[in-house]
C-alpha cells in the first residue's frame, strides 16, 4: 500500500528524547518492507515557542507560520537521521519533491510546506497528490474527540465519523499559527473531496501504526459521507 503518515510534533519531539525518533524509525522501517511510506512531521512545542517569540516581535501570522515550518523540517531531519539509509536523505519541501524522492523506494520525510497549512493539511494534500491508499494521523490521544480529552473528563471519542460531521465540530475552531487542532478544517475538506481513507491513532506508541495497517480496531476511522 501507499501510506501517508502524519506524526504530531507533540509526540515525536516530546521531552527532546532521541529514543522516540529511534522507536518510530524501527516501526517505519518494518512497515516500509511491504508499503511505500510518506511521513509528515509536525513541529510540537519547539515550533510553538518560536512562534510565540515571533508574535512578540509583531510578526505576521504568515511569518509565524514560516517559522513553524522551519522547525517541522528540523524534526524531519532528525527522523531521517534515525532511519539512516532507509530514508531518502533530503527533506521534501513540496509535493513534487516528495513524489520525485519516492522513486528511490526509500521512505520520504517532509515537514510543513507553506503558511496557513498545518502539517495535517500537508499530509492530506500529499495523500491526494500521490493517490495514497491510506492516511494515518498519529496524535497524542486515542482518537478524535468531541472536545479536548485532556481538559474535559466527559469528552467523547468517536470510533467512526464522517468528514461532514467533523466539519460541523471544527467549524468554530481558530486557525492561527501553532494553534491547530490535530485535524483542522482544511485537512477534513481535502479528506472529504478525495474520499481519503483516514485513521486517527494514539502515536505515543509507534506500534499503533502497524496495528492500524493490520486492520485492528483502534482509534477513529473517518468514513465516507456517501
Amino acid at each position: 500500500m501507499k501510506i501517508v503518515i502524519t506524526i504530531g510534533g507533540s509526540i515525536i519531539i516530546k521531552n527532546n528524547d532521541h529514543n522516540k525518533f529511534k522507536d518510530y524509525a524501527d516501526i517505519l522501517r518494518d512497515m516500509s518492507h511491504e508499503n511505500q511510506l510518506f511521513i509528515v512531521v509536525g513541529g510540537g512545542k519547539p515550533a510553538r515557542d518560536y512562534i510565540q517569540i515571533a508574535r512578540g516581535l509583531k510578526a505576521s501570522e504568515a511569518a509565524c507560520d514560516d517559522i513553524g515550518i522551519e522547525v517541522t523540517r528540523l524534526n524531519a531531519k532528525l527522523l531521517i537521521m534515525a532511519l539512516e539509509e532507509d530514508a531518502y536523505p533530503q527533506v521534501a519541501k513540496n509535493f513534487h519533491e516528495a513524489l520525485e524522492f519516492s522513486v528511490s523506494g526509500k521512505i520520504v520525510i517532509m515537514g510543513g510546506t507553506e503558511p496557513a497549512h498545518s502539517t495535517d493539511a500537508v499530509g492530506s494534500i500529499l495523500a491526494e497528490f500521490v493517490n495514497a491508499d491510506l492516511m494515518i494521523n498519529a496524535t497524542s490521544v486515542d482518537g478524535l474527540y468531541d472536545k479536548d480529552p485532556n481538559k474535559f473528563k466527559d469528552a467523547k471519542m468517536f470510533t467512526e465519523i464522517t468528514p461532514g460531521e467533523m466539519l460541523s465540530i471544527l467549524s468554530s475552531k481558530e486557525n492561527k499559527a501553532g494553534t491547530y487542532e490535530f485535524l483542522d478544517i482544511t485537512t477534513v475538506q481535502i479528506i472529504k473531496r478525495s474520499n481519503i481513507k483516514t485513521l486517527i491513532v494514539n502515536g505515543e506508541d509507534p506500534e499503533n501504526l502497524q496495528k492500524a495497517v493490520d486492520g485492528e480496531k483502534i482509534g477513529t476511522s473517518i468514513i465516507s459521507d456517501i
